[in-house]
């Protein structure tokens, strides 16, 4: 369901408040010095991808679409990926996507039984059902939880990685060679003891992401969320279209009053539903996961890109340790 958000720039803004920007960079570079030894194309691409024409140029080398090899059948149904492809191309996301329940409510066993690690930190390891007492056995504020590669041992969601809609849309937008780049799963939690620099670490403002030169992104909610469970949030239209000041900065997040005030307001939707809900975005275009308030939100993401993927990342490890 996609609807435009009650709140203003400015509530949005003060949920992604952020302090000691050069810190977090700085703690980045070992991230970055590892993205540039495991793959030396990650630093053109770190630098231009940003900048709307060399990432038009690079659209510009997109392979043609290969025939279908397999007529085998979708969990989803009969969708056509090159009209999904088509209004992604217009605003930058679709929505529509449904899993089946047997579907989402094995992921979201899984999800419940299997350990995940707060915060990206491997070091806190806790079921999500124990969520406050792991926060007070590790004296620390946990906002986020990660299966990482465990994920894989979930037969539901490889089935969900591997349907032939996937990446049948994917080639439609991103070309011939698109290719499997992400699979995770992960909680996002509601916790009354974060601080303005737990939230900004959880990227709690609108950025858009950066690692590959042409990305897409299927999120799936495993858990219902409506409005108070930290609905995704994409700002239409700004996949194609960048300020040039959001250009020329190796920030990729931005507070939501400059976003929403250049891109439109009215182009912010809020995406909410029921477990089983799907939808498909281009990832360049500024997004933002807003604040679980009251109940955890469970979510899926497979993703694609047309470089060759970070093993690290893969399952969304973004920090070396």
């Amino acid at each position: 369901m996609l609807d435009t958000p009650k709140s203003e720039p400015k509530d949005l803004e003060a949920i992604a408040r952020t302090g000691g920007t050069f810190r977090r960079m700085a703690a980045r570079v070992p991230t970055y010095l590892t993205d540039l030894r495991e793959n030396p194309a990650w630093l053109p691409m770190f630098l231009l991808a940003r900048t709307i024409p060399f990432r038009r140029a690079h659209w510009l080398t997109a392979k043609p679409v290969p025939p279908s090899e397999t007529a085998a059948s979708s969990m989803f149904g009969q969708i056509e990926a090159d009209e999904v492809a088509s209004e992604l191309k217009r605003t930058g996301i679709s929505a529509g996507l449904t899993l089946p329940a047997s579907i989402h409510e094995e992921i979201a066993r899984f999800a419940h039984e299997t350990p995940c690690f707060g915060n990206f930190d491997r070091e806190l390891e806790f079921v999500a059902g124990e969520h406050a007492e792991a926060e007070r056995r590790f004296g620390r504020t946990i906002l986020s939880g990660h299966h990482f590669e465990r994920v894989l041992q979930c037969e539901a969601a490889v089935a969900v990685q591997r349907d032939p809609l996937l990446l049948d849309v994917a080639r439609h937008y991103l070309g011939g060679e698109a290719k499997l780049i992400t699979t995770r799963t992960w909680w996002s939690f509601p916790t009354k003891t974060a601080s303005e620099a737990d939230l900004s670490r959880a990227s709690f403002k609108f950025h858009f992401d950066l690692d590959d030169w042409r990305m897409l992104k299927f999120f799936f909610y495993l858990s219902d969320v409506d409005a108070d469970a930290g609905p995704h949030v994409y700002v239409r239209g700004s996949h194609n279209r960048r300020r040039v000041k959001h250009q020329l900065t190796l920030l990729v997040g931005h507070p939501a009053d400059e976003v929403l005030n250049f891109y439109g307001e009215n182009n912010a939707v809020m995406l909410t539903g029921k477990a089983g809900t799907g939808f498909v975005e281009d990832p360049f275009g500024f997004h933002m996961g807003t604040l679980a308030k009251n109940t955890p939100r469970l979510m899926m993401e497979v993703g694609f890109g047309v470089s060759k993927p970070s093993k690290r990342r893969y399952h969304g490890e973004p920090v070396v340790r």
